[in-house]
């Protein structure tokens, strides 16, 4: 099985960016479309985006679309969720999941997921 694991959190002030990588500690990720989502305390698993691995077609949550941006190196076996302008609100737990992407997709679809990256937005 897929085994994801996430990197780059930490904390940034709000308008920081911060970058999040997702690598397998096995296997490659050439056949796989990746999803990001997020928990913060108290909520729901949020679907941030996901992109396709044959075609590299993304799909964005309204919440972040502008702000955020996925993109995949299948050679460097990493995708990247690049996180601009973050606001307190963005702050929770970030994971990387495998599983279906034609639309953004919900949790219960992933088929692997990462342990999570917490990333804090505050001042």
């Amino acid at each position: 099985q897929l085994q994801l694991v996430e990197s780059g959190g930490g904390s940034v002030q709000p308008g920081g960016s911060l970058r999040l990588s997702c690598t397998p500690s096995r296997y490659r990720l050439d056949y796989y479309a990746i999803s990001w989502f997020r928990q913060a305390p108290g909520k729901e698993r949020e679907s941030l985006s996901c992109i396709q691995d044959g075609t590299g077609v993304t799909f964005y949550a309204d919440s972040v679309k502008g702000r955020f941006t996925i993109s995949r190196d299948n050679g460097k076996r990493t995708v990247w969720l690049q996180m601009d302008s973050l606001q307190p609100d963005d702050t929770a737990v970030y994971f990387c999941a495998a599983g279906p992407c034609i639309a953004l997709p919900q949790a219960s679809q992933m088929n692997s997921w990462g342990r999570g990256t917490q990333v804090t937005v505050s001042s």
